[in-house]
C-alpha cells in the first residue's frame, strides 16, 4: 500500500476551475468530515494533479482528507482492504477509482451499507449505492482520438491499439468508442489489440511485440498514461516516428517529449485537477446534507493536444497545470 499524505501546491485553482468562479463559498462549519480517497495509483502524473484538486477542495471545505491507493494499478484486493479499513478508521465518505468494475463492486457496496457515502471520481464500479460520478466522458474520448486519426492520416487506417486493464470501464469505453468510429468510417481497421499491464516497461514490450507480427500497422493509439509512455518509447526504439501516426491519453513529461520528437502525433489531456476537486465538493455536499446539489454524473472535460496547440497558452495550461 501506499500512502499519500503532503498535500500539494495549489497555486492555478482559479485558473483549473474557472467553472467553480461563480459557485457560492461553503457553509462556515466546525465539523471536519472524514474522507477517503481511494486511488488506482499514487505514482502518475494523472493521479498526482488529481489529489491537488482534492486537496484544495479539502482545505477550502475543511475537511480530514487522506489519500491511498495500490502499489500496482491492477490490484482491486489491495483496493478492497483499503475500503475496510477507511470505514474501520471512520471515513464518512469515500471518493474511489475502481481498479476493476466488478471485484470491487461488493467492498463499496459494504461500506455504503454502513451508512459512508461513495463518490466515484474516474473509473466507475459496478453498485448502485454511488452517490456520484466525477469523470471525463471515456466513450467519447475515443472517438475523439479515432476521428483525429481519420482527419490526419490518408488512405486505409491499420490501427493497433495499447489498452489496460481488461476489466476496467476507462479502458472498456475508449476501446469501444475508438472501434465504433473507426467502423463508421468505412477505411479503417484494428489489426491487433494488447492488453499490457499498465507500467510504461510492460506497454513497450507489448509494443514492440505487436509491431513486429503487424508491420502494416500505421496507426497506434494507447489509452493510459502508462501505457502511452511506454507504447511512444517502442515506436521511438523502431525508428517509426515518420510512417506511424500515434495518439496517447494523458499527459505525461515523457509523452511530450515524444509530441516534439513525433513518435506521438496527439493526446487527450483531462481535466485531472478538476476532478479531484469536484468529487471532493461533492462529498462536502453530501456530508452537509446539501445532496440535492449534487448531480449524479459530472462529465469532466477533455481537449486534444498536438503540436499545433501545445505551444498556445491554453495549450500550456493543459499539459503543465502546476507549472
Amino acid at each position: 500500500m501506499i500512502k499519500h499524505a503532503k498535500p500539494f501546491a495549489c497555486l492555478l485553482t482559479a485558473l483549473l476551475l474557472a467553472g467553480c468562479a461563480g459557485s457560492a463559498a461553503p457553509t462556515p462549519t466546525t465539523a471536519r468530515y472524514r474522507v477517503a480517497l481511494i486511488a488506482k495509483s499514487t505514482s502518475t502524473e494523472f493521479w498526482g494533479a488529481v489529489f491537488a484538486g482534492a486537496e484544495a477542495a479539502a482545505t477550502e471545505y475543511n475537511m480530514d482528507l487522506t489519500i491511498t491507493g495500490p502499489e500496482s494499478e491492477e490490484d482491486y484486493a489491495a483496493q478492497n482492504d483499503l475500503i475496510e479499513k477507511a470505514v474501520e478508521d471512520g471515513a464518512q465518505a469515500i471518493i474511489f477509482s475502481a481498479s476493476d468494475y466488478q471485484q470491487n463492486a461488493a467492498a463499496i457496496d459494504a461500506a455504503a451499507d454502513k451508512g459512508v457515502r461513495i463518490v466515484v471520481v474516474d473509473s466507475a464500479v459496478d453498485s448502485t449505492k454511488v452517490a456520484a460520478y466525477i469523470g471525463a466522458d471515456n466513450y467519447g474520448a475515443g472517438q475523439m482520438a479515432a476521428k483525429s486519426a481519420l482527419e490526419n492520416v490518408e488512405g486505409p487506417l491499420h490501427v493497433g491499439l495499447v489498452s489496460y486493464n481488461v476489466n476496467s470501464p476507462n479502458a472498456q469505453e475508449r476501446e469501444k468508442g475508438v472501434v465504433d468510429t473507426l467502423a463508421d468510417s468505412g477505411r479503417a481497421e484494428v489489426d491487433a489489440t494488447v492488453y499490457s499491464v499498465a507500467t510504461p516497461e510492460s506497454a513497450r514490450a507489448e509494443t514492440l511485440t505487436m509491431l513486429a507480427r503487424h508491420p502494416e500497422i500505421n496507426v497506434l493509439i494507447s489509452f493510459n498514461e502508462a501505457v502511452s509512455v511506454g507504447a511512444a518509447q517502442a515506436v521511438s526504439d523502431l525508428g517509426r516516428a515518420e510512417d506511424l501516426w500515434m495518439f496517447a491519453f494523458d499527459s505525461n513529461i515523457k509523452t511530450v517529449d515524444a509530441l516534439h520528437t513525433g513518435a506521438v502525433d496527439a493526446m487527450v489531456v483531462q481535466n485531472t485537477y478538476g476532478m479531484g476537486y469536484f468529487s471532493v465538493e461533492s462529498a462536502y455536499k453530501l456530508l452537509a446534507g446539501q445532496g440535492n446539489d449534487v448531480a449524479r454524473e459530472t462529465q469532466t472535460t477533455t481537449r486534444i493536444i498536438d503540436r499545433s496547440n501545445i505551444f498556445a497558452l491554453d495549450g500550456q495550461k493543459a499539459v503543465f497545470p502546476f507549472e
